[in-house]
């Protein structure tokens, strides 16, 4: 079993990784998500039973993984609002602000511009276009991901492309509007 978790975990920790990074947009966040995950296949690896390929089984262990944390954290910021904190200096730590291959190239103009249109995407349509175009899965892989039909992946991926396309639109009339004022 331990060779087995180690052929899993190097040959997919990393694209794991990227995926959730996206996901939740930050680096520590989805550093412990990624182990999250490991610990989930870790528990359940017997439980497995091959009718999906490990990549697959993986990513969607990482995408329910991703969700609670996503769903947890939207129930904090309720309990939260409306109430007053007060906050201390040992309350804020150092964080390692070195960033990755990944977030540079989303520091690039039309990289920035392209994940800002995305988040105004759906939930459904930016999991379409993580998993389709940046993780690089096949319509059948991510539809295994999602738990969908092939048929509502495509369809959810065209209503993606379709929206990304208006969001890059509108933001360019936006920009030469305030470039001409």
């Amino acid at each position: 079993m331990r060779k087995e978790f180690e052929r899993l975990y190097e040959n997919y920790h990393h694209m794991l990784f990227n995926y959730l990074f996206y996901m939740v947009r930050s680096r520590e966040v989805a550093e412990e998500l990624v182990q999250e995950v490991y610990i989930k296949v870790l528990n359940s690896y017997d439980q497995y039973e091959g009718r999906s390929s490990e990549k697959t089984w993986l990513y969607s262990v990482a995408k329910h993984v991703g969700i609670d944390w996503i769903r947890k954290q939207s129930r904090k910021k309720r309990k939260w609002e409306g109430q007053e904190i007060e906050w201390s200096e040992r309350d804020f730590e150092i964080k390692d602000f070195a960033p990755l291959p990944e977030e540079i190239l989303v520091q690039k103009d039309e990289m920035q511009h392209i994940y800002n249109c995305l988040s105004k995407c759906t939930e459904s349509q930016q999991q379409v276009i993580l998993l389709r175009y940046i993780e690089s899965l096949s319509i059948s892989e991510t539809a295994e991901v999602l738990g969908w039909t092939e048929s509502k992946v495509k369809t959810t991926q065209h209503r993606a492309i379709k929206s990304l396309k208006k969001y890059a639109e509108d933001f360019d009339s936006e920009t030469e509007k305030e470039v001409s004022q």
